[in-house]
């Protein structure tokens, strides 16, 4: 874990972190990084899978992509907000470990929101960051 991000969960809350995420991050200051909703969209304009989890493989992969361009890592990573077309229980569960994969094993805040639609009809799931830059 970044020694500029501490992670919390009080007894007071939810134990998140069995679910794979943190309650609260204290982030020490420094430089920041705020990466776009990544979505299922690839450099080679091939067409987005109809499958939720294979979409948010993609845009998992796109996130790690970002993160490289902006020189961070998973364990950077503050908070995910991951939007969901339609979200259900039933579609959380089918995209949490390719959501969670992202973080490899660090426990970001994370918000899940249930949308309407996205940018394309196509698109089924995206994730926004916000980053504490390494020093």
């Amino acid at each position: 874990m970044s020694k500029n991000i501490i992670r919390i969960n009080p007894k007071l809350l939810p134990n998140s972190s069995e679910m794979g995420y943190s309650q609260i991050s204290v982030v020490e200051p420094g430089r920041m990084a705020y990466i776009s909703g990544q979505v299922a969209w690839q450099p080679s304009d091939e067409p987005v899978p109809e499958s939720l989890v294979e979409q948010m493989r993609l845009v998992s992969q796109n996130a790690h992509s970002a993160l490289e361009a902006a020189g961070a890592k998973p364990e950077d990573v503050v908070i995910a907000r991951v939007y969901v077309v339609d979200l259900t229980p039933e579609k959380l569960e089918e995209l949490m470990p390719s959501f969670l994969s992202t973080f490899e094993g660090a426990q970001p805040c994370v918000t899940g929101v249930g949308v309407q639609a996205l940018a394309a009809p196509d698109l089924k799931v995206e994730m926004e960051l916000v980053v504490r830059l390494p020093d």
